[in-house]
C-alpha cells in the first residue's frame, strides 16, 4: 500500500494465526484509516503485529492507532520513540513537512514505543506456511533500520520490506540521523537476505528488484565516498 502525501509504503503480511503490518503512517488519523483498510482486507480480523522500519514521522506517528498490537523495532528504537527528545524531533519534522501542528502533537504524545527490540534477527510466527524474519540490518538511513523478509512458499519469490534504506520515487534522503558510512553495507545485507529473485519494497515508491537495490547501493557509496 502506498500512502498519500509522502508516498510512504506500508505492507501487510497475513498468516493463519496473525497479521503483520509494516509501518503505520504519519498521523493518528492516517494510522486509523490504514487500520480500517487493512482490517477490511482481513475480513474483519485484527492486525496482531506491527513492525516499524525506522524512526521517521511518516512511518511511525500512526502507531497510536494500533492499540493492543505487538510492536517491533530495531534495538534502540524504543529509546528514541519513548523519550521526550525523540518525540520532539518527530513532532518538529512532521510540522516542517506539512502535518497540522495539532495532529503532530497528538501523534507524538500518544506514540507507542516498540515493546520488542530486534538486535539481530527475529523469526516471527504468524501461522501457516508464511515465514517472516525481522532483521536489524542498519545503521544506514537511520541508526535503527529494520527490514522484514517474507517467504510465503517455495515457489514464490521472497519479499523484502526495506524501509527508507531503499527509495524508488525519489533519491534516498540522508538526514542528520543517517549513518552514511554504513548505508552501503546495510544494502548488502538486504541483498543477502532476499537474493536475486526477491521483490524489494522501498520505503517510498514502487516495488523494485535486486538490480535496482544494487545500483542504488553503488550510487550511495559513490555519493558518500564509502565502499
Amino acid at each position: 500500500m502506498r500512502l498519500p502525501a509522502w508516498d510512504c509504503t506500508a505492507g501487510l503480511v497475513r498468516g493463519e494465526e496473525g497479521a503483520l503490518l509494516i509501518d503505520a503512517g504519519a498521523t493518528v488519523r492516517e494510522g486509523s484509516r490504514l487500520r480500517g483498510e487493512v482490517e477490511a482486507l482481513l475480513g474483519g480480523e485484527r492486525v496482531t503485529h506491527l513492525a516499524l522500519t525506522h524512526p521517521h514521522f511518516d512511518h511511525v506517528l500512526g502507531a497510536a492507532a494500533f492499540a493492543g498490537v505487538e510492536v517491533f523495532g530495531a534495538v534502540g528504537l524504543d529509546t528514541v520513540l519513548g523519550g521526550p527528545a525523540g518525540r520532539d524531533t518527530l513532532y518538529s519534522d512532521a510540522v516542517r513537512h506539512g502535518v497540522d501542528e495539532g495532529e503532530a502533537a497528538q501523534a507524538a504524545d500518544m506514540l507507542v514505543a516498540p515493546a520488542h527490540p530486534v538486535s539481530g534477527e527475529w523469526a516471527l510466527d504468524v501461522g501457516g506456511s508464511t515465514r517472516v524474519l525481522l532483521a536489524n540490518v542498519g545503521p544506514g538511513h537511520t541508526g535503527h533500520d529494520l527490514a522484514v523478509l517474507v517467504n510465503v512458499g517455495p515457489d514464490a519469490p521472497a519479499v523484502v520490506f526495506c524501509g527508507d534504506l531503499v527509495e524508488e520515487s525519489g533519491e534516498p534522503q540522508a538526514g542528520p540521523d543517517a549513518v552514511v558510512s554504513r548505508w552501503p553495507a546495510a544494502l548488502d545485507r538486504l541483498l543477502e537476505l532476499g537474493g536475486e529473485d526477491a521483490q524489494y519494497v522501498p520505503g517510498h515508491g514502487s516495488v523494485v528488484n535486486a538490480a535496482f537495490v544494487r545500483d542504488q547501493r553503488d550510487r550511495l557509496a559513490k555519493r558518500f565516498g564509502v565502499s
